[in-house]
């Protein structure tokens, strides 16, 4: 390569709509702190307004009318009939979630703008208390934003659907094509979907790839892949990016490669890119790049795939290269940048009245890093073994107010989300002292580890700094299962923090989880009646249940026995690798009490149904709770 690098960096489709996702900016930011010509382009949140317009729109019509008539199914058929309403209304509620029209909300509200497909049959679940409108009592009396919010994406989703049905049918907003990569032991699947033609979001994605190539001519394209969702227009993007200038060095990084390719073995990967980088990506990149430009030998980069020929068979391989360098101290990574991103793009989306989930989807945050990896490091569902949780490594709290200003003046925006894997009790403790010498106004929310730490004293600290949210893992709320779990945390110790964040006036989270290893219906019904408590004396007010999962890097996937659980064989390939599935030995459908655990917290999170027993919500019949009734005002009362 002649002359100087020229990066630029990709998200790729899809990852978030309502906020950029950090890995461009976090590296756009480090490179030109050293010096480098670098940029970004969000081409998820470009793709997703090219379908999401009216131009968008005609063409899906115009690929269902290529469609069989027996072919369709109702609701394209229901889309078809209401083609016109949907191209007249999309371009103002678009306009609405980007925040350039807010009178839009009170039409939308009124149930008479928007045309309702399927999705809007959910809103059958809500049951207001007295009867009355069930969307009025779950958004509030004055909750017109909200309201239309949630049914504009519901709308939204209607059109995914149909996108889905007509066009392609691995399409989503968020999950896109990702079977094709996760834990997907063989790269043929995602090979045959990226030989088969171009279907048209293909091909808009290869004309916005081409754009972007256009206006930046650069040397090198770094394509950021965090979710298995994102895989397969990563993989795209490659391809455009090939057949418009092969000289143009790719290169493949991000949370998904992190995680499930760290054994790569297959070939056919680098048809696409060039290089593939593990864990934090400055130092890799670092290197690469003093390769590109002839200072420094292939086998001497850092943490990289590479393309190889094996030296018995002449066959084309895969050669890991890592030579032993010291990652950049978190100190030294520079301030990540959105320069580039079209921050008046992105669309304010309501999908869930989970209180904690809306923060996800609602509103552009700032996202930033508190501290590399996890201070913890100890729970045994976690990838421990990985760097972004085991190598710790935080900055002063001078260095990080320096960060917020310059995002603040930059963005103009002075909500941030710090998307840690458990930030510092010390290290917040020292941001908010910080944030409070120089006067700096800011929103924050991010997630913790429920420590003891975190005293009523410390918790008014953090919300007078700007502490509006915090999640934190109470897992299973059991004692036995949280010891084996290594969690580091009692369900007294859990009551007593959160209390003190609730009545700091900061909403907490609770992540919950079933189905971990030997967990028994009668842990499920103790837990769910500790969650109970909890919600009943205010220490929480948002919690989600979720499946848990075992991973080939946490200690449950690495010492399965000690857990006492088998992992089930994973299947053969050279590509991708993670979940496992594991043999439990008592038997328990978890399917089907998680359906009771997300109805149970549902209502919860509404108010409902707390003085109740927890066996109401399960469909099967379940043994009374051990926990005594009023386990969790003792344990506040002794704290």
């Amino acid at each position: 390569m002649s002359g100087p690098a020229r990066v630029l960096s990709v998200i790729a489709p899809m990852t978030q709509l309502n906020t950029p996702y950090p890995s461009t900016a976090y590296l756009t930011g480090f490179l030109r702190s050293r010096g480098v010509r670098a940029v970004q382009e969000d081409l998820a949140l470009a793709l997703a307004l090219e379908l999401l317009s009216p131009a968008g729109l005609a063409a899906v019509h115009e690929a269902i009318g290529v469609q069989p008539a027996a072919a369709r199914t109702p609701r394209v058929q229901a889309f078809a009939g209401r083609f016109d309403r949907y191209a007249t209304t999309i371009a103002p509620t678009i306009a609405f979630l980007q925040g350039r029209d807010a009178t839009l909300a009170h039409r939308i509200a009124g149930r008479a703008f928007l045309p309702e497909g399927p999705r809007f049959d959910s809103l059958e679940a809500y049951v207001a208390p007295d009867g009355g409108d069930a969307l009025a009592w779950a958004f509030g009396a004055l909750g017109v934003q909200d309201r239309a919010r949630h049914l504009a994406t519901l709308y939204l989703n209607d059109i995914a659907d149909v996108v889905r049905d007509a066009i392609d049918p691995r399409f989503e907003f968020v999950r896109y094509a990702e079977s094709l990569a996760r834990s997907q032991g063989s790269f043929d699947p995602l090979a045959e979907a990226l030989a088969a033609p171009p279907n048209w979001i293909d091909e808009r994605l290869r004309a916005l790839t081409a754009a972007a190539l256009a206006r930046h001519r650069p040397t090198v394209v770094l394509v950021s892949v965090p979710f298995p969702g994102a895989a397969y227009a990563a993989f795209r993007i490659a391809q455009a990016v090939k057949a418009h200038e092969p000289a143009i060095v790719t290169v493949l990084g991000g949370g998904w490669v992190n995680t499930e390719l760290r054994e790569l073995a297959e070939p056919r990967v680098f048809d696409f890119f060039d290089h593939v980088t593990l864990d934090a990506g400055e130092r890799p990149l670092l290197a690469l790049l003093e390769h590109l430009a002839g200072r420094r030998s292939q086998s001497r980069l850092v943490r990289t795939f590479v393309r190889a020929v094996d030296p018995a068979s002449g066959a084309a391989a895969v050669r890991y290269v890592n030579l032993a360098e010291p990652d950049l101290p978190f100190a030294e990574v520079g301030t990540p940048t959105w320069d580039g991103l079209p921050l008046d793009r992105y669309l304010s989306l309501l999908d869930l009245l989970n209180p904690m989930h809306r923060l996800w989807s609602d509103g552009r945050w700032n996202k930033l890093t508190v501290a590399h990896g996890c201070y913890w490091k100890k729970c045994s569902f976690c990838d421990v073994s990985l760097d972004y949780i085991g190598r710790y490594d935080a900055a002063s709290a001078e260095t990080l107010v320096d960060r917020i200003e310059a995002i603040v003046a930059e963005t103009g925006q002075t909500g941030f989300h710090f998307v840690d894997e458990a930030a510092p009790p010390k290290s917040l403790k020292a941001l908010a002292a910080e944030l409070q010498r120089r006067r700096r106004v800011i929103s924050w929310w991010g997630n913790i580890r429920f420590e003891k730490s975190f005293t009523p004293a410390l918790c008014h600290q953090l919300a007078d700094s700007g502490c509006i949210a915090i999640s934190g893992g109470l897992e299973v709320a059991s004692d036995r299962l949280l010891a084996l779990m290594n969690k580091g945390v009692s369900v007294d110790q859990v009551a007593r923090v959160t209390h003190a964040f609730s009545e700091a006036g900061i909403l907490v989270h609770a992540y919950l989880m079933y189905g971990f290893p030997t967990q028994t219906v009668q842990d499920t019904v103790d837990a769910l009646e500790y969650v109970r408590q909890l919600f009943a004396a205010g220490c929480i007010q948002s919690g989600f249940f979720h499946r848990f999962a075992c991973t080939v890097h946490s200690p449950v996937g690495l010492d399965p026995a000690r857990y006492g659980v088998t992992l089930e064989p994973l299947p053969p390939g050279r590509f991708a690798k993670n979940d496992v599935g594991f043999h439990d030995p008592t038997g328990v459908d978890h399917d089907a009490l998680g359906r009771a655990l997300k109805a149970a917290i549902y209502n919860y999170m509404h108010g409902i149904g707390l003085e109740q027993d927890v066996r109401r919500w399960f469909e099967m019949p379940v043994p009374k709770t051990r926990v005594a009734k009023h386990r969790i005002e003792r344990a506040l009362a002794s704290g």
